[in-house]
């Protein structure tokens, strides 16, 4: 199966543009970026998506900043070099220090660590945390 290629604004279909313009003006931006490039080769896929990140990432209960911190953390624990770098810029535009991933960072750590200590030792949960 051959690589799948970007599609370009130029080259997308009048269902692909339609998500495009929608994430353009949404976002702000002059083009999208290469995450919607490489989905567009699907266009239900891309609109699927286009929707549920639209819908997911609006500020509500959590605010921006803290909706993509989690985006960053979870990235991280994906291993997904893609995500940590785009919501790594979306967090710094929402207020994200260089002390805020620092600290993001080490929870993301200690989480990890400690997720997989609990498991391998198959600690059961505590009743005081049960609900």
């Amino acid at each position: 199966m051959p690589k799948p290629q970007p599609i370009d604004y130029a080259d997308a279909s009048p269902d692909v543009r339609a998500v495009y313009d929608d994430i353009k003006t949404s976002r702000k931006v002059e083009d999208v970026n290469n995450f919607w490039k490489y989905l567009a080769n699907d266009p239900v896929l891309l609109r699927r998506t286009w929707t549920s990140v639209k819908e997911v990432m609006t500020p509500g209960a959590l605010d921006q900043l803290t909706k993509e911190l989690i985006y960053v953390a979870v990235s991280v624990t994906n291993g997904c070099g893609y995500c940590i770098a785009s919501h790594s810029a979306a967090a710094a535009r929402a207020g994200m220090t260089d002390a805020m991933f620092g600290e993001l960072m080490s929870v993301v750590g200690m989480a990890n660590e400690t997720n997989r200590l609990a498991n391998g030792y198959r600690v059961p949960i505590d009743p005081a945390f049960e609900k």
